[in-house]
This record gives structure tokens, sequence and C-alpha cells, in this order.
């Protein structure tokens, strides 16, 4: 049974950093696409960085360049390192894991591998004063 748990939210300001963590249990990251995603209140999921087999890591156009994703295949666990956040990156963050396209964070009709029938881990907030 694939297990996600997300980790090191919390409340900063801005301009500050914080690094969550998702630690996976039940399989091993090779075969997966892991992403990290975010919903705030009152508006849709957005995701925000994901990592392939491959170490491909695309980013949103939001956190490009402040955020990076980043696994410890040893420890089974997933990262993402956020810098100089900002009051909008505000929400709860959530990691997920899908091996349904062998990997790939792309379906081959460049759609995410990613959807609500992945697995998914329980959330963790993240909350940024001005």
């Amino acid at each position: 049974q694939v297990h996600l748990v997300e980790s090191g939210g919390g409340s900063v300001q801005a301009g500050g950093s914080l690094r969550l963590s998702c630690a996976a249990s039940g399989y091993t990251f090779s075969g997966y696409c892991m992403g990290w995603f975010r919903q705030a209140p009152g508006k849709k999921r957005e995701g925000i960085a994901a990592i392939d087999i491959y170490g491909n890591t695309p980013y949103a156009d939001s956190v490009k360049g402040r955020f990076t994703i980043s696994q410890d295949n040893a420890k089974n666990t997933l990262y993402l390192q956020m810098n100089n956040l900002k009051p909008e990156d505000t929400a709860i963050y959530y990691c997920a894991a899908d091996d349904s396209s062998g990997g790939h964070c792309y379906t081959g009709a460049g759609t995410s591998a990613i959807t609500d029938s992945s697995y998914w881990g329980q959330g963790t907030q993240v909350t940024v004063s001005s």
C-alpha cells in the first residue's frame, strides 16, 4: 500500500524559506512521477513542481526560480525547498505519486500523469505573512 506523508509546513514571513518533505512507503521511487501541488482557500489545486524518473523537473511559472524539487532515493523522500516565499504561496501543500505513465510526468497526450486517482498525501499547511 502506497503511503505518502508530508511534513515541514508552518508559518513564515515573506522572504523566508521552508523545506517540505514527503516520506513515501509501500513502494520505491523508481518508475514513479513525483509531484508537489498546492491548494489555497477558494482556489483550484495547482501543480507547482514535479520530477520524473529521468530527473526532469518542470515547474509552474509562479514558483520557478524560487522553489526546488528534489528526491533522496535512499530515504524514499521527496523534498520541496521553498525560498523567497510570498503571501500568495499560502496554501495546503500536497505531494503525489503516479506510475501509470512509466515514470513520466506527462502522458502521451501532454496531460499531467498525476490525477485525482494518483497517490496523495494528507497535505501540510504553509502560511506566509507579509
